[in-house]
């Protein structure tokens, strides 16, 4: 049995859209890589030489500024693809908020393989048109919502896309979420264009309203999701 016949995100990621004969040829063709948190596997500006497969884990992609201040400009989750197909360089580097594990191509031999298979070339036009409408409504996020708003919608979008032990759903309690977020205080306020101060006080504000419970830094358990999905408006 092939290593894509037990993956986790198989029916999800965009190889989803190839049969068996061609899973087992594009198997063929990538590896599994295991990386741990701060580890970097793309780096910005240089030739796109991989792209890959998020298997597991949480990775962020990021871009500095002139004067050397990173700043996050999107986040990617089980089952997101990664890396710049058919040439070019890259604008942003890819690196590692949690231990990851990723199925990793060389651009090349990947390019030569989705030219060969169109239902992956179509997967692959689905998923950046999907990544488009993401980006327009982080855009309206950003300038149009308030700062209640956009720390609600980013709980809410951790809930929807993170997976397994990062975001666990209680049984007899299916409102409420546990999260372990892969951000810092600081990695949400870049996120969210605002000030660390402000996302620590919408947390406590979250907090005292009932909406969710801090039992560490990086856990948050949401009490009323549905509260918290009509606060994100």
């Amino acid at each position: 049995m092939s290593s894509c016949d037990l993956c986790v995100v198989r029916n999800r990621a965009i190889c989803s859209a190839l049969d068996p004969m061609e899973l087992a040829a594009l198997t063929a063709i990538g590896r599994t890589r295991q990386l741990t948190a701060g580890e970097s596997i793309i780096w910005e500006g240089e030739d796109s030489v991989l792209v890959a497969n998020v298997i597991d884990g949480v990775l962020k992609l990021s871009t500095n500024t002139e004067d050397g201040r990173e700043q996050i400009v999107g986040v990617v989750y089980p089952s997101d693809f990664i890396g710049r197909p058919f040439g070019g360089t890259t604008g942003h580097g890819v690196t590692a908020l949690t231990d990851a594990k990723v199925c990793v191509f060389s651009r090349r031999d990947f390019d030569a393989f989705a030219r060969e298979h169109p239902a992956l070339e179509h997967k692959l036009l689905e998923r950046t048109l999907g990544e488009l409408d993401r980006t327009r409504r982080w855009m309206l996020l950003l300038g149009r919502k308030s700062a209640a708003e956009k720390m609600a919608s980013f709980l809410v979008e951790m809930t929807e896309r993170l997976s397994g032990s990062s975001c666990r759903v209680e049984r007899d309690k299916p409102n409420q979420r546990i999260l372990t977020l892969p951000f810092s205080r600081q990695q949400i306020a870049d996120v969210l264009g605002l000030t660390i101060e402000t996302v620590s006080r919408q947390f406590t504000r979250l907090k005292n309203e009932g909406v969710i419970d801090l039992p560490s830094r990086r856990e948050v358990t949401i009490l009323d999701f549905d509260t918290l999905v009509a606060e994100a408006g």
